[in-house]
């Protein structure tokens, strides 16, 4: 399959929904409105065709031929450190929160090889760049929200630079919510202890723990009752 043929299929699946998409991702590149879910499924092809000659020739003219590449480095099935070669190459390279995301969520591999992949990100971890941190930030919550890696990562998180931009607060505040549904006493003393949330941050990670149904509303009473007598 040539990428003139894959661009092709993509314009097939293009539907209606362009405009909606394009005002929804304010920062990603002009969409054509195909579903992800039909993108997944091109790339999954991709993947066991030949995903190394794909990466090495996308244009990345489109936010669909964006989140393929995504999808491709997520799907790929090689050498591991062949593939986090490919996902170093890629990150700086991310600057919507779909694309963003996408990357993430379908990186399971991460579970496989956990160190190898934290040794990868750990470059990522001191970067002032909005999208660089976002990865860290969502990727880690994808895949090491476990017993053996939790402490680590919610050390990393609060390493992270959350002066880049709206979005990589956006996914901090989205990743220690997570980490309140997985891990309620952890979260509550990151949140009452010395972290380096900004204020907005914060108050973003409270709001989405209220809006989550897998926390407890207790637990963000205790954490803002905690507060309040600390002060």
């Amino acid at each position: 399959m040539t990428i003139n043929e894959i661009k092709e299929e993509i314009k097939s699946l293009s539907g209606n929904n362009a405009d909606f998409y394009n005002k929804l991702n304010p920062t990603g590149k002009p969409s054509l409105g195909v579903r992800l879910p039909d993108l997944r499924n091109i790339a999954k092809r991709i993947a066991r065709e030949d995903y190394e000659w794909f990466l090495q020739n996308n244009p990345m003219d489109t936010f669909e031929e964006e989140t393929l590449e995504a999808f491709v480095i997520g799907y790929a099935k090689d050498d591991i450190q062949k593939i986090l070669g490919y996902l170093k190459d890629f990150i700086p390279k991310v600057h919507d929160w779909s694309v963003n995301d996408s990357l993430c969520s379908t990186f399971k591999i991460a579970r496989k090889y956990p160190e190898e992949t934290l040794s990868a990100l750990e470059p990522f971890y001191t970067s002032h760049r909005e999208f660089e941190v976002r990865v860290v930030a969502i990727m880690l919550m994808c895949h090491f929200l476990r017993d053996e890696y939790v402490d680590r990562v919610i050390e990393i998180w609060n390493r992270l630079d959350l002066s880049t931009g709206y979005y990589a607060r956006m996914g901090v505040a989205w990743a220690i919510a997570t980490l309140a549904a997985k891990y309620p006493q952890k979260c509550f003393d990151y949140m009452t202890g010395d972290n380096n949330l900004d204020e907005w941050t914060f108050n973003k990670t409270l709001q989405k723990m209220k809006e989550s149904y897998r926390v407890d509303n207790e637990l963000v009473e205790r954490i803002q009752k905690r507060l309040i007598n600390k002060n």
